[in-house]
C-alpha cells in the first residue's frame, strides 16, 4: 500500500472524527460538557468507548507479539481485571457519585486534605503525561516510516500533526465529544481486529477443524502457570496483579473514571464497568490468537522473526499479507492510539484545571478561558515528549519510562485504601514525603531481590509500593486527630 493511500486513510478518518465532534459539540462548549459531558451518556457508549482507550496502539502491536516470548499467560492478568473492575463498579464508583466528583483526586482532600490531594493529583499527571505521550510517539513513529519518511517530512512535523488533530476534535467540548468519537474509534479497532484474523486464517489455508486442533496442540497458547513461583508469568501473580492494576490504572485514574462520571446516574456507571469488563476478556483472547496465528504463519511461510516481539505484527502486516492487511493494520493502530490519547488529553486537562489552578472556584468564563488555554498547553506538552524520545532514539529508555510510570500508581492504592479501609486521619503535610519515599524504596527492594536473590520484581511492585504508602501513612496518623471525615467506605455503600 502506498503512502498516499494511507494518508488519505487518515485524512477519511479524522474527517469523521471532526464531523461528530462538530454535532456533539455546537450547542455545548462550557466546562460542564467538557469534563462531565454534561451527565448525560448513554452508560453502553460509555463502555464501547473505554475498550477503545483502554487498547492503546501499543498494545494493539505488543499484545500479539507476547505470544512468542510468554505464550498466552498475559490472560492471567486479564481475568484479575475483570475482578479489578467489579471492585470499582462497587467500591469506588459508590463514592465518586456520593460526592459529585469531577476530579477523582479531590476525595483525597476531603478525606486527608490539600496536601494529600495535591499529591494524588501531581503523581496522576506525572504517569499519564509520561505515559500517554509516549504511547503516541510510538505509533505516530510507526507512520512515519510508513508514510512522511519517503517524502522528507521531518518527525517533528508529524508529532505536531497527530497532536492537533486530537485538540481539534476535542477542544469544543472535550470528554462530551470523546464518548462519542471513542465509540467510533473502538468499532473501528475490534472490526480491524477481527478482520486481520479473518486475513491471517486464509493464509494459513486451515479448516476449523485444523486450525482448532494447532491452538489446543501449540505450546504457546498456554494460559496457566501454577508450578513455577520464580517466573513472572505465576498464576497468583499475575492474577492478583491484574486486580490491582485494574484497580489503579482504572479506578485511581482520572482519564478512565472520567468517562464513568460523565454517566446520568451510579446504576448506569455501574452497567458500564461491569460490560466493559466482560468485553475486555475476549477482545484480548482474539488478540493473542492473532499472535499464535502469526507465529503459525511464519513457520509455514519460512519467515524469520525479528528480534523485538513488538516487530512481529508490524513486519507480517506490511510486507507479507498484502494490501488488505496493511489497510486493516493502519486502522487498527490509528484507533487505538488515538481513542486513548484523546482521552489522556481531555483527562489531564481536566485533572489540571481542577486539581491544579482550582478554576472550579473562579467565575464561568474565566474558568472556561483557563480550561482552553491548559489544553493547548497540554497539547504542546504532549509534542515536547514526543520531540524528546526521538531525540534520545534509545528503546530502553523507553522501557525504563513505563517502568518508571508504573511506579507512580502505587502510592495512589496506598492513599485511596487507607482512606477507604481506616477510619483515622494522616497528618496530611507527611503525605507528599511518604508518597515520594514508596517508589524509592521499591526500587531499592527490587535491586536487591535482584542482585542477591536473583529474583526481579514485576506487577508485585505495584502492590509493594501500595503497602509502604500505605503503611507510612498509618505511621504518620492518629485517631485524635480534629479533621470531620467525609466519608466512610460503609457509608458510600
Amino acid at each position: 500500500m502506498s503512502g498516499i493511500s494511507i494518508l488519505l486513510i487518515i485524512v477519511v478518518y479524522f474527517s469523521i472524527l471532526l464531523l461528530i465532534s462538530y454535532f456533539v459539540g455546537r450547542k455545548s462548549t462550557d466546562n460542564d460538557a467538557f469534563f462531565l459531558g454534561n451527565k448525560k451518556s448513554p452508560w453502553w457508549i460509555v463502555a464501547i468507548g473505554m475498550v477503545g482507550s483502554s487498547i492503546s496502539g501499543v498494545s494493539f502491536i505488543s499484545v500479539p507479539g507476547m505470544v512468542r516470548n510468554i505464550d498466552f499467560t498475559y490472560m492471567q492478568t486479564v481475568f484479575g481485571f475483570f475482578f479489578g473492575y467489579l471492585i470499582i463498579a462497587n467500591v469506588l464508583l459508590p463514592i465518586y457519585y456520593k460526592l459529585n466528583l469531577t476530579s477523582i483526586y479531590t476525595y483525597l482532600e476531603q478525606r486527608f486534605g490539600k496536601y494529600s490531594y495535591k499529591t494524588g493529583a501531581s503523581f496522576f499527571l506525572l504517569s499519564r503525561t509520561i505515559g500517554s505521550g509516549v504511547r503516541l510517539f510510538l505509533v505516530t513513529l510507526i507512520l512515519q516510516h510508513l508514510v512522511f519518511d519517503a517524502w522528507h517530512i521531518p518527525f517533528v512535523v508529524t508529532a505536531f500533526s497527530a497532536v492537533s488533530l486530537i485538540w481539534l476534535y476535542t477542544h469544543r467540548s472535550g470528554i462530551k465529544t470523546i464518548v462519542w468519537t471513542d465509540t467510533i474509534q473502538t468499532i473501528c479497532l475490534v472490526s480491524a481486529l477481527v478482520l486481520l484474523v479473518v486475513q491471517v486464517s486464509k493464509q494459513l489455508d486451515y479448516s476449523f477443524g485444523d486450525f482448532a486442533n494447532s491452538m489446543l496442540n501449540d505450546k504457546n497458547t498456554r494460559i496457566f502457570i501454577f508450578d513455577d513461583w520464580h517466573s513472572k508469568q505465576n498464576f497468583f501473580k499475575q492474577f492478583f496483579s491484574g486486580i490491582f492494576i485494574a484497580i489503579v490504572m482504572t479506578g485511581l485514574d482520572q482519564d478512565m473514571m472520567q468517562k464513568n462520571l460523565t454517566c446520568k446516574n451510579l446504576k448506569s456507571a455501574k452497567k458500564n464497568m461491569y460490560w466493559y469488563g466482560i468485553a475486555f476478556v475476549p477482545l484480548n483472547l482474539l488478540f493473542l490468537t492473532l499472535g499464535a496465528m502469526i507465529l503459525m504463519l511464519s513457520t509455514k511461510m519460512h519467515i524469520a522473526l525479528p528480534v523485538n516481539s513488538d516487530d512481529i505484527l508490524p513486519l507480517f502486516a506490511t510486507q507479507y499479507l498484502g494490501s488488505t492487511v496493511t489497510f486493516l493494520f493502519v486502522i487498527g493502530i490509528i484507533a487505538a492510539t488515538f481513542a486513548s490519547s484523546d482521552s489522556a488529553l481531555a483527562s489531564l486537562t481536566t485533572s489540571f484545571s481542577v486539581d491544579i489552578l482550582e478554576i472550579q472556584h473562579l467565575e464561568p468564563k474565566i474558568a472556561e478561558r483557563k480550561r482552553k488555554y491548559t489544553h493547548i498547553g497540554m497539547s504542546i506538552l504532549f509534542v515536547v515528549i514526543m520531540i524528546a524520545f526521538k531525540a534520545l532514539n534509545n528503546t530502553n529508555v523507553i522501557d525504563a519510562v513505563y517502568k518508571i510510570a508504573s511506579y507512580t500508581y502505587g502510592p495512589l492504592l496506598g492513599m485511596f485504601s487507607f482512606g477507604l479501609f481506616t477510619k483515622r486521619m494522616v497528618h496530611d503535610k507527611m503525605v507528599p514525603f511518604i508518597a515520594v519515599s514508596a517508589p524509592i524504596l521499591c526500587f531499592v527492594i527490587n535491586e536487591i531481590m535482584t542482585r542477591f536473590f536473583n529474583y526481579p520484581l514485576g506487577y508485585e511492585l505495584l502492590m509493594i509500593n501500595g503497602l509502604i504508602t500505605f503503611v507510612g501513612m498509618w505511621v504518620f496518623s492518629n485517631k485524635g486527630l480534629k479533621k470531620q471525615v467525609t466519608i466512610q467506605v460503609l457509608n458510600a455503600n
